[in-house]
């Protein structure tokens, strides 16, 4: 029997990079993926992947700034497959490396919608679902950025932190409630989120601060390697993981 065998998972970000693997990896493991992303073109991708593999999906447009969205995404997944067993919150942007002094309403508020707001909105919804039948499992993609202070700016690096302890908090409080919720904390990915930085822009005090860190990255991870990690935790073998985060950075941390 496969690991994720009947499971119905949405996975936000789905479109492309780790959302991507994720949303293959499910399906292979014998899930019915919910795949969710703002870009239309990107689940037309998804779906050209995934054929001729006996996968089990539907694809949904969802801006996980929407409310409205996010809703439609949860309640497409109940009238499609009856249910929600695994929520993953994958979808998430970059902050282009703006410190607290030069950070902008627009740019604060937009990195919070979409990395903590967003998956916020996700877990109430889907959990309304998961408490009524006391099981259900919840990923959240957080960051190396949300457990060290210079892996990024001020907006993506207090987001992920916020979102970490939002994990936390959630999977503590419905730890009897047959619900499981923890993070992966991924280092350096080879995905298009890094494309949204512009590297020869950036401030004398992010080269002086930050930028010396990135030096000691081991290497960037293919989608493919944290997307196993994600595969684990959704499934039963990690039964006793909750409230956790699981480092997948290739031991940039360590240092």
């Amino acid at each position: 029997m496969k690991s994720l065998e009947n499971k119905v998972a949405i996975i936000t970000g789905a479109g492309a990079g780790l959302g991507k693997a994720i949303a293959i990896l499910f399906a292979q493991a014998g899930a019915k993926v919910v795949a969710a992303d703002i870009n239309e073109k990107t689940l037309g991708e998804l779906s050209t992947a995934l054929t001729g593999q006996q996968a089990t999906y539907i694809t949904v447009v969802a801006d996980m700034t929407k409310a409205g969205d996010i809703e439609t995404m949860v309640q497409t997944a109940v009238s499609t497959y009856g249910t929600v067993d695994i929520l993953v919150n994958n979808a998430g942007v970059m902050d282009n490396f703006d410190l607290t002094a030069d950070v902008t309403d627009q740019v604060w508020d937009r990195v919070m919608r979409i990395n903590l707001d967003g998956p916020f909105k996700a877990m109430r919804a889907a959990l309304q679902i998961m408490l009524a039948k006391k099981s259900g499992v919840i990923i959240n993609i957080a960051s190396i950025g949300g457990l060290q202070g210079a892996r990024a700016g001020a907006a993506y690096t207090a987001s992920k932190h916020a979102l970490i302890g939002l994990t936390k908090n959630t999977g503590y409080v419905y730890a009897k409630s047959g619900i499981r919720c923890n993070a992966i904390a991924p280092g350096a990915m080879n995905t298009s989120i890094g494309a949204t930085i512009d590297m020869h822009h950036l401030s004398p005090l992010v080269t002086e601060r930050i930028l010396p860190g990135m030096a000691l990255n081991p290497r960037t991870a293919d989608p493919l390697e944290v997307a196993r990690t994600a595969l684990f935790l959704a499934s039963d073998e990690a039964s006793f993981i909750n409230g956790a985060v699981l480092v997948a950075d290739g031991g940039w941390t360590a240092y």
